[in-house]
C-alpha cells in the first residue's frame, strides 16, 4: 500500500450523522459523503485486486483486502471521535479493516452465508462489538444493509446458527426449511426491521452483536471488478463497553 493512501485527512471533518433506530433497542448511525475522496479507494482496490482473498474464518461472500493498521486507525479515530459514545463503548481495544467485493452467486452460497448474522470477534465481558461499512460504489441496485431480530428464543437461534456453520447445504435445508441464496426478507426465524440503502460514499456504523446482512436483491451484478461491482470498506471495533449510569 502506497503512502499516500494512509492520510489523516481522509474523513470528512464534519459529518452529518442520521440515526436510524433498530427495532427500538438499537440504531444503526449513517454518514453521507465520509471520505474526503472516494474514488482513490476504488482505485486502490482495482490496484491491488489481484491481492483479494477469501476469508475462510467468516461469511462474507467474495474476496477480501486486509488494509494496514495505519488505515484502520484512521477510521477507527474517526469511530472514537463521532460514534463510539452512541454505540455505549468507552475506550476502543483493538480494530482493523479491510476492502471486501461481493462477489459469489446465490447458488454458491454456504448456508451460514445464506442467513444474517452477528460479527465474530473474541469479545469477553465487559467489552462489545461495533461495526462499519461504506459503500464504494454508485449502483444502489447493488445494495446495502439490512438488520434483523430473531423470532425465536435465543437457544433455537444459536442451533440454526451452529447447524448453518457446519451441515452441507441440503443437509440444512431439509432441517429448516429455509432456501439459500441471498436473505432479503422476513422468515419463521428473523424480522427485517430496518434496510439502509446504499449510496455512494455513504459509511454506516452498527452494533456488531445485532443480526444483519447484505440486502443484496441483485446477485446477477455482483462481479469482481472494484470499479463496478460491490466495493466496501468494512471496519470492526472491540471496545470497552461504558459503565452503567
Amino acid at each position: 500500500m502506497g503512502r499516500s493512501y494512509e492520510d489523516p485527512a481522509m474523513f470528512n471533518p464534519n459529518p452529518r450523522i442520521q440515526t436510524l433506530p433498530i427495532a427500538g433497542r438499537h440504531a444503526c448511525y449513517v454518514i453521507d459523503d465520509a471520505l474526503r475522496e472516494p474514488q482513490r479507494w476504488v482505485d486502490l482496490a482495482t490496484q491491488h485486486v489481484e491481492e483479494f482473498q477469501d476469508s475462510p474464518h467468516n461469511a462474507y461472500p467474495g474476496p477480501e483486502l486486509r488494509m494496514p493498521d495505519a488505515i484502520s486507525a484512521q477510521l477507527e479515530q474517526f469511530f472514537a471521535t463521532h460514534i463510539r459514545g452512541q454505540l455505549g463503548a468507552r475506550r476502543t481495544l483493538r480494530s482493523y479493516s479491510r476492502l471486501s467485493l461481493a462477489t459469489r452467486a446465490p447458488q454458491q452460497l454456504q448456508p451460514r452465508q445464506s442467513l444474517c448474522h452477528v460479527d465474530r470477534l473474541e469479545v469477553e465481558p465487559g467489552q462489545c462489538l461495533a461495526a462499519s461499512v461504506l459503500y464504494l460504489f454508485g449502483d444502489s441496485t447493488l445494495g446495502g444493509t439490512s438488520f434483523y431480530v430473531p423470532k425465536r428464543p435465543l437457544p433455537e437461534i444459536a442451533r440454526l446458527i451452529q447447524d448453518s456453520a457446519t451441515l452441507p447445504a441440503d443437509a440444512f435445508a431439509a432441517r429448516y426449511g429455509l432456501p439459500g441464496g441471498y436473505m432479503t426478507a422476513s422468515n419463521p426465524w428473523f424480522d427485517k426491521v430496518l434496510t439502509v440503502p446504499a449510496r455512494w460514499n455513504r459509511l454506516i456504523f452498527y452494533d456488531g452483536g445485532v443480526f444483519h446482512c447484505g440486502e443484496i436483491t441483485a446477485p446477477d451484478k455482483l462481479i469482481a471488478d472494484p470499479r463496478h461491482g460491490r466495493l466496501t470498506f468494512n471496519g470492526f471495533f472491540v471496545c470497552r463497553r461504558a459503565l452503567a449510569t
